[in-house]
Formats: structure tokens, C-alpha cells, sequence
């Protein structure tokens, strides 16, 4: 009896542990995302499989509370009350297909893995054990996709331990042979270091500084040259002229992050430059919900806030380059990156603005995240962060 009673809290604190662990940013460590399916199978009720769920997605995202009380310079309780939001839908998912009967689970938890892979479930379906296929099935592709899958649903039939014990030996054996996502020759990611003043600070000098940095690393033979989210601040004529002007004589484009106003909000883009002039070359699919896409407004009849095109260009080309773009929180969620994968890119390019995220592991899971995903589709990976 008291062995019984001590389970869910067992169950509960493994799945803390195991959301904890698999997602700190450690790319190696994905693969411990994988005991979730086989914590939610042990649960002895509809309740206790909604505790499990929430402990895993709770640690996984823990970071978010901090991030977003820097990002609005308040306290604790409005990431608090998002952090607590985004949880619902995997939560949700998780506690509806809960089912007691061992033949029906692992249709339901297949169904659940689906649901939490697009919308509109999966715009917070963050912390996805799908992820890990990268690192245990690593170039396989969409054969990996398959083989992950297949993998998550053995999980949570009874014969649990066998699979298990064989991922285990697969995660091994990758440890030990893994190697990062290559580089594509004369393309260059440059991290920044600017705080929260990238993208806020548009003065002259600013600019310039920018401008210098590509130019440098167009001096190290780097024909496309990364610099973060947002770093542009407002795609205006002016600013394009000005850095027309500065790469005049340079071979390199740069693509660089830039907000572009439009009559209902803005639109969180790439834009690419080169002596030839600008264009906006990317516009991200999912903003981050809650503090840039706030559908609401429109409901309102209110304007503002960053637009969604869940299912646009997912590709788009640069010289005889297909480029996969993701934007911040598009490394996070599966189906940016899946649909990108269908139209075959030759490589990933990965960019974000986490000054807010300092002292938290975000940015951290971000990058093995993409790692993963480039490793296996077997795609070069560019990054471009400022911290």
C-alpha cells in the first residue's frame, strides 16, 4: 500500500528530472527526453499522467519565467502566468489521450506525438522527444523520423525495457561518434554580444559597427555573412542605403535581422544586402506567442503585434543555395523545421536575439536543438545569436 502511494510522486519527480536534464542545452543529452513516454505509460490515472506532463514541460521550459521578467523588465508573475500557459497544450494533449488500456496507448500516444508536432497544439509544443532523433539516428533523414517515431511508440507498450536498452546502445555508441553539424565554406554565422541594445539602438554609429563586422569577415573570404535577429531594427530605405553604401566594394551579402512595419503590425524578417542593394528575404513563420504574435488584437479589431504565416517559404535562395532560414523560436517547435526539410535545403541557417535570456539555459537549447536537426538530414548549419 505504501509502495503504491509513493509512485505517482516518484513518477512525477522523474518526469521533472527527466525534462530538466534533456533539455539544458546539452545536445548529447536530448536522447533523456525519451523515458517521458515511458513515465506517462506508468500512470495509474488520467490525473496522475497530467502531473507527469506537467512536471516535464515545466522543467523543460524552466528558463521562460526569468526570460520574460528581463524581456519586460517586471517581476517573476507575468512569466510565471506565460510559463503556466504554455504548458497547456502538451499538458492537455497528454492528459485527453491518457488511456489505462495497454493496446489503445500507443495509438494514443502516437496521435499525441502528431498533435504536439503542428498547429495549433504545436505552437508551444516545445520540448518535443522527437528531437532526439538527431542525435540517435543522426543522417538518416526521414528514415530517422520514422525509425524515432516507431521508436517513442514501443515505449509505452509493455515490452518497454527491450526498446529501451537498445536506444540506449544506439545513444552510446552516437556519443562516442557524434561529431557537430559541418560548416559550409564561405558562409559565416557571427555571434554578438550586444545586450538588449541590438535592434534598439539604430543610430549611425551602430550601423557602421555592423557594417565593419561584415566587411571583416568578408576579408576571411566569407561570401554570406549572418548577423542576429532584429540587428537591423526597421527595414527603412535609409537603412538600406546606408549599408548599400558601406558594402560598396565588398563581395560578401550580408542577411541580417530586421523588423519590417506593415498596416497591421510587423513582420520579423531576414532581409539580405549586398552592394547591389537589399531585399526581404525570409519572413518568419511563428513568431514567439505571447509577446510577438498576439492573434487576440485582431479579435479585437485592434492592430499590432508580430504576423504568423504558419506555412510560408519555408526555403528560400541565395545564390545557387536553398536555405532552410529559422528564426528564434522556430528552433524550438518541430514543424518550421520539417516543413523546410521537405523542399530539400542545402543548408540551415539559424539566427536569434537572446539578450533577455541571460542566465537561463534558452539560447543553449536553441542551438542543440538546430544541431540536432541539421545532423540528421545531414545539413550544413550557420548560427547567429546575440547574447
Amino acid at each position: 500500500m505504501r509502495h503504491e502511494r509513493a509512485r505517482p510522486a516518484v513518477l512525477v519527480g522523474l518526469s521533472v528530472a527527466t525534462g530538466w536534464i534533456a533539455w539544458s542545452g546539452v545536445v548529447l543529452l536530448l536522447p533523456v527526453s525519451l523515458l517521458f513516454p515511458v513515465l506517462w505509460s506508468m500512470a495509474t490515472s488520467r490525473k496522475i499522467a497530467a502531473l507527469i506532463a506537467a512536471g516535464y514541460f515545466l522543467a523543460a521550459s524552466r528558463g521562460l519565467p526569468q526570460g520574460v521578467a528581463a524581456f519586460y523588465q517586471s517581476d517573476l508573475w507575468p512569466g510565471l502566468l506565460l510559463w503556466l500557459c504554455a504548458s497547456l497544450s502538451f499538458v492537455v494533449v497528454h492528459t485527453i489521450l491518457w488511456t489505462a488500456c495497454a493496446r489503445v496507448q500507443p495509438f494514443c500516444y502516437l496521435a499525441a506525438i502528431l498533435l504536439l508536432a503542428v498547429p495549433p497544439f504545436g505552437i508551444t509544443g516545445w520540448a518535443h522527444p522527437v528531437t532526439a532523433a538527431g542525435i540517435l539516428f543522426s543522417g538518416w533523414g526521414w528514415w530517422g523520423i520514422a525509425a524515432m517515431t516507431a521508436g517513442l511508440i514501443c515505449l509505452v507498450t509493455r515490452v518497454w525495457p527491450a526498446f529501451a536498452m537498445a536506444l540506449v546502445s544506439v545513444w552510446l555508441w552516437s556519443a562516442a561518434t557524434w561529431t557537430d553539424p559541418t560548416l559550409l565554406g564561405r558562409w559565416r554565422g557571427v555571434d554578438l554580444h550586444l545586450g538588449s541594445s541590438l535592434g534598439r539602438e539604430t543610430g549611425l554609429q551602430r550601423h557602421r559597427d555592423l557594417i565593419q563586422i561584415v566587411r571583416g569577415a568578408a576579408s576571411d573570404e566569407a561570401t554570406f555573412v549572418a548577423l542576429p535577429e532584429s540587428a537591423l531594427g526597421v527595414w527603412t530605405p535609409t537603412v538600406e542605403r546606408q549599408w548599400v553604401q558601406g558594402l560598396n566594394g565588398t563581395p560578401a551579402t550580408a542577411i541580417v535581422g530586421a523588423t519590417v512595419i506593415t498596416e497591421d503590425g510587423y513582420d520579423n524578417v531576414l532581409v539580405a544586402i549586398s552592394d547591389w542593394g537589399g531585399k526581404v528575404l525570409y519572413r518568419q513563420r511563428m513568431p514567439v506567442p505571447g509577446s510577438m504574435w498576439q492573434p487576440w488584437r485582431a479579435w479585437l479589431g485592434q492592430s499590432g503585434g508580430a504576423r504568423a504565416d504558419f506555412f510560408a517559404n519555408p526555403i528560400v535562395e541565395l545564390g545557387e543555395r536553398r536555405v532552410a532560414p529559422l528564426i528564434c523560436y522556430e528552433q524550438l517547435i518541430v514543424w518550421p523545421v520539417l516543413q523546410s526539410m521537405l523542399h530539400d535545403p542545402d543548408i540551415i541557417l539559424a539566427v536569434g536575439n537572446g539578450w533577455w535570456t541571460a542566465g537561463t539555459s534558452i539560447v543553449d537549447i536553441q542551438r542543440a536543438s538546430v544541431a540536432a536537426w541539421a545532423r540528421l538530414f545531414a545539413k550544413p548549419l550557420v548560427v547567429s545569436f546575440n547574447t
